[in-house]
């Protein structure tokens, strides 16, 4: 499955309302890793809505990060992880649930099924898929 697939996947996730976004985006990778599935969806229930406040990373995000730590086995990660969280906000304008949601302004700069796919694209472009 290509990663343009997997990013579709992600959105289809989300928008099924069974998953939040680190859910949804950790389901759209799990065959790639060697953890089982149900182990990633534990991992990622806490990281919905901005950790839970949206005064935090968005979950998507943070999901596509919990990937790259599997994926690279820890080693570089946090010089990977600043990329990734520097091609994330290329593509959706902000990091943080609220900021993205448009709490406080009213403007919405990406939704949840759009932060998803940016954050499956992101970690495709790091990892080189």
């Amino acid at each position: 499955m290509t990663i343009q697939e997997r990013a579709e996947k992600s959105a289809e996730y989300k928008l099924s309302g069974e998953y939040n976004c680190c859910q949804a985006v950790a389901k759209a990778l799990a065959d790639t890793m060697s953890v089982d599935e149900a182990t990633l969806q534990k991992l990622a229930a806490g990281f919905a809505a901005g950790m839970g406040t949206m005064e935090a990373t968005c979950g998507a995000l943070v999901g596509a990060n919990l990937i790259l730590g599997l994926r690279t086995d820890g080693n570089g990660t946090v010089r990977l992880s600043r990329n990734l969280l520097g091609k994330f906000k290329e593509k959706c304008g902000a990091v943080t649930c609220k900021d993205l949601k448009g709490v406080g302004t009213g403007k919405v700069l990406c939704e949840c099924d759009d932060c998803c796919r940016n954050a499956v694209k992101s970690l495709g472009e790091i990892l080189g898929e």
